[in-house]
């Protein structure tokens, strides 16, 4: 029989050098180049079915911003409408922001106690719109002792879906 002759063969050493200098360099440049975004929440909750007038108190102010197409309607659940604010005569399609702002705030100064409020709008109302109304009745300038200073007006607040419109 004849011998069979085997080559013997090293294992291939890696050469990685090159590899690592790429990911020295690469790993810093890829971090100061990300944004990083943030990200600001509010937590909503959405308003709890009514179980009917006799549950309420009589001085109970349960605040509802209906946002319309022309208007905003302030009112109280069970006292109905407190005031309609028409939008701004310069932009027909803008709601009165700083009117109701001012409103809120008369509102905040007769119930103090008060934290919830809900702010009800038609499929159709802009984004833009809805968050504007919602930051003129979380926060605003409230009177304290002698000073006015910038604080929560009705921080808790619902959404939902506007009633439809009596026309």
């Amino acid at each position: 029989m004849a011998r069979i002759r085997r080559l013997r063969k090293t294992p291939a050493h890696l050469e990685i050098t090159a590899f690592i200098n790429l990911i020295v360099v690469l790993v810093p440049f890829l971090l100061s180049t990300a944004v990083f975004t943030r990200l600001a929440v509010i937590d909503l909750s959405l308003p709890a079915p009514s179980s009917g007038v006799a549950q309420l108190k009589v001085n109970d102010l349960q605040l509802e911003i209906v946002i319309r197409p022309d208007a905003l309607e302030v009112g109280d659940r069970v006292g109905g409408l407190i005031e309609r604010i028409p939008n701004t005569a310069a932009a027909p399609t803008v709601p009165d922001v700083a009117s109701l702002a001012r409103l809120v705030q008369q509102i905040k100064a007769k119930f103090p106690d008060k934290a919830e409020a809900t702010v009800l709008a038609q499929p159709d109302t802009p984004y833009n719109t809805l968050v504007q109304v919602m930051d003129a009745v979380r926060a605003g300038h409230v009177v304290q002792g002698a000073s006015v200073v910038r604080g929560e007006l009705f921080p808790n607040i619902s959404i939902g879906d506007a009633p439809i419109a009596n026309r």
